[in-house]
């Protein structure tokens, strides 16, 4: 793949949603600073690292399920409470976009 098809999304991953990705973490961020913890703390309690919690939280990382269900438990909530968070992130987002259609 040419090196210009691959802008936007991590090297070697196929299925990366940028939106979707960005809208996860700022679920996984907002629910961190609610419960008052760290990065690393969300990282050790969740079986990952500091780092790993902060790709995630840009959305350069869309975690797999397992992740998915440890950040949540780390987080005292649901794998289905944070996947409803950033589903209502983009719809938001969806909502709030000016329409392209042009009026003549």
């Amino acid at each position: 793949m040419p090196q210009s098809a691959r802008r936007g999304r991590p090297k070697g991953t196929t299925t990366f949603d940028a939106p979707t990705a960005i809208a996860f973490g700022d679920a996984v961020r907002q629910r961190r600073l609610a419960a008052g913890i760290a990065q690393e703390t969300l990282g050790l309690v969740s079986g990952t690292d500091r780092s790993f919690v902060g790709k995630v939280e840009r959305g350069e990382n869309q975690p797999s399920l397992v992740l998915i269900l440890r950040l949540a438990k780390a987080l005292g909530c649901s794998g289905s409470d944070l996947v409803a968070d950033a589903e209502a992130t983009l719809a938001l987002q969806k909502t709030e976009r000016p329409s392209k259609r042009v009026v003549t």
